[in-house]
């Protein structure tokens, strides 16, 4: 069988650089899918992309599918076959079905019987046909998060359609789509390329290299920060990349050339960040510093052009980021003259949730949980004032100019203000780590002051909004509920604070919605619901630290108020599930929940009733353990836990081996029954060990 490498190209209006990674991904898994599924062999895929183009190149495509060759069982020779050994009508319709003749069915047997067969043969078709018929519909599969009809038709995709490729060897495939009929011609730059006609898929990369477009992703990426580098050789520089900025200037450009820029120096007296996200946000620019870290009056961009007249280029780029640093500099200079306790004032204002009042209502439900952990930690005077004061100006900077012109630094300027207000150190830091984390693997509050108000903050948010019905729905979070409640787990699994359970946060934040009388659903089914919502949080935590899927599935079917401990009972569970004496551990802990399902929940174990000594034994073991257990489990000792139940295993054994359960006697069977509930509920506290998998 022949083989050929197919490429697919589809030509469009340029696309918004966020949506590029997902485009790529998809034709490429929607086009091999696609292949497998029509049984024609392939080899690798390699994808490329430009703000214009989305393209896939799969090498070794075979030019036929497969031969089918299939065997279908059909009625029984009893059914099909007639008393003068002709073909009866059940024997003719099945042959009818399969598309063969009767002359073409056989009687083979099956389990003991003869039953009527049909052996089918298909023959693969040609490659270019199916490709002609079929690959229209694997476009039009490919779905973004924002899409747009264009002309009169009713085909929807990121931008309008403008050029089709399908080229199967030297082949062009004419598939229609989106009204464009595929061929082998595609587009260089807007404006330094033109058309070209592509004569094999091989020739992709270099074609469009001709004509001003480097389509191969990773090579532009690369190509961005080896023009970095050299700027900085030259010019002595240190040009942070933020990953982030990198990968959107790069599906920004088709050719990029690096190009630097200068502002006046007047505006590095505005605070550092305000300066790079004026650059990094509205303009896609990079910051430049000094050696020792110094931001400097500089910034660098990536033309999707080359390199004439580059000092036009950087003049307009300066006029551009000079207007914009103008308006930073009104914005912080007028934000100064705002009082923080007008700014705090303005938040009663701002709406907050829908039916869930204003900005300002929220901190005072900040400020109440705050004071009620505070409490609870037995925290000092000191400390408490300080977090009172935190709490009550946590979200001042939302009333400020530069924040509602950059919502991203939300915290960042309010640190700043406060701090210029002459606002004590550790009220300043609050403000802004308060925040933390704002993304999975971001920095967590070190003080305890940030850290209960990013609690507080975060924990209103989620329950709030399930307190009113607004819950994430498949993809669709938009109002980070999901990011929050991470916050919370990681915040909750990596700091030590004492009684603090996700259960007592939960009923704080529900108890004070309903005092105010926000709380529109029953309390207990919200709570049931966070509980949930928690879980699957706490769920890809352990996912990220790279815990077994049956050791999650084990701890989050027990208790998880304590993430922290959670996480260390997962640890301790990874760490012994390759020992061979675990597999008794588990083996004796499953089988001693199966049968205690069959027992009364509500029945207690009567002393007087233990008659073998086996079953005195085990009654003394979990006696020790559940005290062992409980001394572990208040100093949060994930260890000491699992050692404190791992003893009963050899005591469980041996009663099994000589106590029959089940026995005749109902009072003697029940309080047996009750015993092994009594281990169950004890070793449930630590994991459901049921769920441990081992190797066959």
């Amino acid at each position: 069988m022949a083989e050929r490498d197919l490429l697919v190209e589809i030509g469009l209006e340029e696309m918004p650089a966020r949506f590029i990674e997902g485009g790529m991904k998809q034709l490429e898994d929607k086009l091999t899918a696609w292949l497998d599924e029509k049984r024609i062999g392939h080899g690798l895929a390699r994808t490329y992309a430009t703000p214009r183009r989305l393209a896939v190149v799969v090498e070794a495509v075979a030019d036929r599918q497969t031969d089918v060759e299939e065997e279908v069982r059909g009625p029984a020779e009893r059914i099909a076959v007639a008393e003068d050994g002709s073909w009866t009508k059940a024997a003719q319709g099945f042959a009818r079905k399969q598309g063969i003749s009767v002359d073409q069915l056989q009687l083979q047997e099956h389990k003991g019987e003869n039953y009527v067969f049909a052996k089918k043969h298909e023959k693969g078709q040609e490659t270019s046909t199916l490709l002609y018929e079929g690959l229209a519909e694997v476009l039009g599969s490919i779905h973004f998060p924002k899409s747009m009809r264009w002309g009169s038709r009713r085909t929807r995709f990121i931008r309008p359609i403008r050029w089709l490729v399908c080229l199967y060897g030297e082949d062009s495939v004419p598939v229609e789509w989106a009204g464009v009929t595929a061929d082998n011609r595609t587009w260089g730059h807007r404006f330094l390329g033109g058309e070209t006609q592509l004569t094999a898929p091989s020739d992709y990369v270099g074609a469009l290299r001709e004509q001003s477009v480097w389509v191969d992703v990773e090579e532009r990426r690369e190509e961005i920060r080896k023009q970095l580098r050299q700027l900085e050789q030259q010019h002595g520089w240190n040009i942070p990349v933020d990953e982030k900025l990198l990968d959107e200037v790069t599906h920004l450009v088709e050719i990029p050339t690096a190009f630097y820029g200068t502002f006046h120096e007047s505006f590095l007296e505005l605070p550092a960040a305000v300066l790079i996200t004026s650059m990094r946000e509205h303009q896609r620019y990079f910051p430049v510093e000094s050696r020792d870290g110094q931001l400097l009056p500089y910034f660098v961009s990536v033309r999707n052009g080359d390199d004439r007249s580059l000092d036009k280029v950087a003049q307009g780029n300066e006029k551009v980021l000079s207007a914009r640093l103008a308006d930073a500099r009104f914005f912080y200079e007028e934000d100064r003259k705002l009082p923080i306790e007008e700014a705090v004032r303005k938040l009663d204002d701002v709406v907050y949730f829908e039916n869930l009042g204003t900005v300002g209502d929220q901190v005072e439900r900040i400020r109440y949980l705050v004071a009620e952990w505070a409490r609870r930690l037995s925290l000092d005077e000191a400390t408490r004032a300080i977090l009172s004061r935190a709490a009550e100006i946590s979200k001042f900077d939302l009333s400020t100019l530069m924040v509602d012109e950059f919502p991203e630094l939300s915290g960042v300027m309010g640190a700043e203000y406060a701090a210029k207000a002459g606002e004590q150190t550790e009220v300043a830091r609050a403000v802004l780590e308060h925040h933390y984390p704002r993304f999975a693997g971001d920095r967590l509050p070190e003080g305890i002051v940030g850290t209960l108000i990013s609690l507080a903050d975060k924990m209103d948010a989620v329950v709030s909004a399930f307190a009113v019905g607004i819950q994430p729905t498949g993809s669709q979070d938009p109002y980070g509920l999901r990011r929050r409640a991470s916050g919370v787990v990681h915040i909750l699994a990596g700091r030590d604070l004492g009684n603090l359970s996700l259960d007592r946060l939960l009923d704080d934040c529900l108890q004070r919605l309903e005092t105010d009388d926000w709380l529109q659903r029953e309390q207990q089914q919200v709570k049931e619901e966070l509980l949930h919502f928690f879980r699957l949080r706490l769920k890809t935590l352990l996912q990220e630290k790279g815990i077994r899927y049956d050791v999650i599935d084990a701890v989050l079917a027990s208790d998880i108020a304590y993430p922290q401990l959670v996480l260390e009972r997962a640890q301790v569970l990874t760490e012994n599930v390759a020992k061979e004496e675990f597999k008794s551990v588990v083996e004796a802990f499953s089988r001693v929940a199966n049968l205690s399902a069959k027992g009364d929940p509500e029945a207690k174990v009567n002393g007087d009733l233990l008659d073998l000594w086996a079953e005195r034994e085990l009654y003394a073991a979990i006696t020790s353990a559940a005290r062992s257990f409980a001394s572990a489990e208040e100093q949060q000792d994930a260890q000491g836990m699992f050692e404190a139940i791992a003893q009963l295993a050899p005591v469980i054994h041996r009663f099994f081996d000589d106590v029959l359960v089940m026995a005749e006697d109902k009072a003697t069977r029940n309080n047996r029954l009750s015993l092994l509930r009594d281990i169950d509920r004890l070793t449930h506290r630590f994991a459901d060990f049921n769920k441990i998998v081992f190797a066959s």
